[in-house]
């Protein structure tokens, strides 16, 4: 089940780390987030090392939908009634930026980089379509309500973002990682007082930026309790219909839509990591309705973090911890959250301050209605009885009959039938008897 991405390209290689280094940033995490740090503090001429655990995009920017995009759901009215209007202002630009600065750096990359439109669609809801568009306009913003006629079913129109993209992730990165200072195979089992230890050696470094994906320290901020994961899942359809635009529902558990050369990409079907939902036969019956000439080709599975209010955290790691930086809790939308945060964070390693650093601060605010969902799960589950627990903070892990994976319900870690750690934060393998 491997993503359309994976079977597309090959990637540099890069050796395994060999004894003790020391550098001034250690960027800890090989997916598109980390690499792009790497790629901007090398650019700044800056000191830096980047280590990944497995090889480079092999957590989860190889499953990625790739949509490059500051249009993240009916985000905007929400912004505004609960940040105001100058965050939800911040939050455009950063994700704006972001994808800018992707039009910039893809015209010298063979990437497969189209400039598209992106659209949020409701099938029976106008009036949130209308909120969001007016949310925009009073942050400066001006959209349209447009049809869908691209569609294979009636909604009620869809707000619109122009001048978005989408491209090949891993053809992106198979360029942008040349040159890089990467170790890969090369996994931190624990951090004592500025050095990192890994199996052939330890690591040095006076600031350290966490990207890998849900960040492996417990000590400090919480993250935790800020943020649990989400499975949803995506067929790539042969003999579909085209789609020119990127499309996403603004219902929970909707569908998107997006074309890849000549398959599009259906996707969906997202539920709590753990928990039951339709994956990919939810898809599958979808297809066979609407596109019953239609044949899946590739089919693969996508894991993200979901925060309290549905912002990243992008910023230093906690309040005692100012060494220390943070990406994460990108939702849905890793690929233009990655560029933001890189951005971000390579400007603050060096001490200048980001414009929106309030809006994404990993120390914001805590008490969200999600922070009691998310304390209840992991309550009910550590009292549940299963021999087989999460080496992360023991909570009973789930077998995924789909997937022949052991699933976290608390904190999204998963692990094969084997034991193998697949998805963190577990910070290593499932201890079999």
């Amino acid at each position: 089940m491997e993503s359309v991405w994976m079977e597309t390209v090959r990637l540099p290689q890069f050796e395994a780390l060999q004894g003790s280094k020391k550098t001034d940033v250690l960027i800890i995490g090989g997916g598109m987030a980390g690499l792009l740090c790497a790629y901007f503090l090398q650019e700044k001429g800056v000191d830096y090392m980047l280590v990944e655990g497995r090889r480079i995009c092999s957590g989860v920017t190889k499953n990625t939908t790739a949509k490059i995009t500051a249009q993240h759901g009916l985000i905007y009215g929400k912004l505004l009634k609960q940040n105001g209007a100058e965050k939800a202002k911040m939050y455009l630009e950063a994700n704006q930026r972001a994808v800018e600065k992707y039009f910039q750096l893809c015209r010298g990359i063979d990437c497969d980089f189209q400039e598209k439109t992106s659209y949020i669609y409701s099938k029976d809801d106008p009036g949130k379509l209308e909120a969001e568009a007016e949310a925009l306009h009073q942050i400066g913003y001006e959209t349209k309500i447009a049809g869908t006629p691209e569609l294979p079913f009636q909604t009620v129109g869809a707000v619109e973002f122009a001048h978005q993209a989408q491209f090949h992730p891993l053809k992106f990165i198979a360029q942008i990682a040349k040159g890089l200072a990467i170790y890969e195979n090369t996994f931190v089992t624990e951090f004592k007082d500025h050095t990192a230890v890994t199996k052939r050696g330890n690591i040095t470094f006076e600031e350290v930026i966490f990207a890998t994906h849900f960040p492996i320290d417990n000590k400090h901020g919480l993250y935790f309790m800020k943020m649990y994961q989400e499975r949803s899942y995506v067929l790539a359809l042969e003999g579909a219909a085209q789609v020119h635009g990127m499309y996403l529902d603004e219902a929970k558990g909707g569908l998107s839509f997006r074309n890849y050369k000549d398959l599009l990409l259906l996707g969906g079907a997202s539920h709590r990591t753990g928990k039951e939902g339709g994956k990919w036969q939810e898809l599958r019956n979808f297809a066979d309705s609407h596109y019953p000439e239609s044949s899946p080709k590739y089919i693969w599975a996508a894991q993200d973090c979901m925060t309290l209010d549905h912002i990243p955290y992008i910023g230093a790691y906690a309040k005692g911890m100012q060494d220390g930086f943070v990406a994460t809790g990108f939702g849905k939308w890793g690929m233009t959250s990655s560029m933001a945060a890189a951005m971000m964070l390579s400007d603050l390693v060096l001490g200048k301050n980001s414009p929106y650093q309030e809006v994404f601060c990993p120390s914001r605010n805590m008490l969200k209605p999600q922070l009691a969902v998310n304390g209840c799960e992991y309550l009910m589950n550590l009292l549940t009885f299963s021999q087989k627990r999460c080496p992360h903070l023991g909570c009973a892990l789930k077998w995924n009959k789909e997937e022949h994976t052991w699933d976290c319900p608390c904190h999204g870690s998963r692990f094969a039938e084997d034991g193998v750690l697949l998805d963190n934060p577990a910070n290593g393998d499932l201890r079999t008897p």
